[in-house]
């Protein structure tokens, strides 16, 4: 299969032009065509001489993804499932917010990290998503909104879809680097955040990018017995040695960070482990932001359930009043198959059982 040109970076597309015989300028034109005027066709760059045109035809193609299936929540978030040139599914979701549209992004066709709460880790990972394929989310969701015709934008990235970011680290960093030059779509970097679950020398990594863009880190636990009892990857990078991760890049970007924190009912949303929470992050609370995120069931994990108002409440009281930043998550698309993941478990199913 041919590589999707939304793949390439400016930088590697002038160089790849150069190589092949073509100006260097003509790789502004191409990304002119492929981001501002959003061609879906080669032939259609009106100013790109036909050798030129004639070239990428031969060794790209444009847009790696067709819609498969799209849910419109009530409230107006939008879930689409896109299916990939080889066949696989991935999700994204379009969110509107009062400063503006984002996108939630997948890098990982299914995921290994195995928390044991979330939809994403009921299929295991069958590889990693290509930087064009992640770009071509983006370009996606662009093109829905172009059709809408109300001169919308996506303002904002975050990248928290079906698997783990880092461990798709090299082509991360190139979709990245597309979707925030401002040759092209021009996101910001302080309007892209990039989830983890805890790899820790990724972190390291991500730190010395030295990039404006924001990180989130998922706990969900403040200490390393409940929190391998969730995830197992706490086995391989346990808080401690995150944490060290953490400093390393609170010192190195002064950029806040935000802890993601599912809360579970009895199982990480008592008053103790907001406590101990509030003592972990101490020393860090100035450059860091906790998000308590109400759980979305998933029949596939019955044994959790949604914490009761209460403990929410709770949980929140004890960590403001410890001196900690935090706040809880705004839902939305809770009556589209919510959870990250669940979407394309079910269309998996659908497939397998027509078989």
């Amino acid at each position: 299969m041919k590589a999707s040109i939304y793949g390439m970076t400016f930088e590697q597309l002038e160089t790849w032009l150069a190589d092949h015989g073509q100006k260097k300028f003509r790789a502004q034109q191409v990304w002119d065509w492929l981001y501002r005027k959003r061609v879906k066709s080669f032939s259609h760059m009106k100013n790109v001489n036909k050798d030129c045109i004639q070239l990428l035809e031969e060794h790209f193609t444009i847009q790696p993804l067709k819609l498969a299936l799209k849910q419109e929540s009530q409230d107006g978030t939008i879930k689409f499932l896109f299916e990939l040139e080889d066949g696989n599914l991935i999700e994204t979701v379009l969110m509107s917010f009062h400063y503006g549209l984002s996108v939630c992004v997948t890098t990982q066709v299914g995921c290994n990290i195995g928390c044991s709460f979330c939809a994403s880790g009921l299929l295991k990972k069958s590889r990693d998503l290509t930087s064009g394929e992640i770009v071509g989310q983006i370009m996606k969701v662009q093109e829905f909104l172009d059709d809408r015709g109300k001169e919308e934008r996506v303002s904002h990235i975050v990248v928290m879809g079906i698997g783990e970011p880092f461990d798709n680290y090299s082509n991360l960093m190139k979709f990245l680097r597309v979707v925030n030059n401002p040759k092209g779509l021009a996101i910001g970097a302080r309007h892209i955040t990039v989830s983890t679950s805890g790899l820790a020398h990724k972190i390291v990594d991500f730190a010395d990018e030295n990039l404006q863009v924001n990180l989130a880190l998922s706990l969900h636990a403040p200490n390393d017995a409940l929190r391998s009892q969730i995830m197992k990857i706490n086995r391989a990078f346990p808080i401690n040695k995150l944490m060290q991760a953490l400093d390393y890049f609170l010192e190195k970007t002064n950029r806040r960070v935000t802890i993601e924190y599912i809360l579970l009912k009895d199982v990480n949303d008592t008053e103790k482990e907001a406590r101990e929470l509030a003592d972990l992050l101490a020393k860090r609370r100035q450059l860091t932001y906790v998000n308590l995120i109400p759980y979305n069931p998933v029949d596939e994990h019955g044994q959790y359930q949604r914490s009761e108002p209460e403990a929410i409440r709770t949980f929140f009281d004890t960590l403001k009043k410890r001196g900690i930043h935090c706040g809880v998550r705004m839902e939305q698309g809770t009556d589209i198959d919510a959870a990250c993941g669940q979407l394309r478990s079910k269309q998996l199913k659908k497939r397998k059982n027509a078989i």
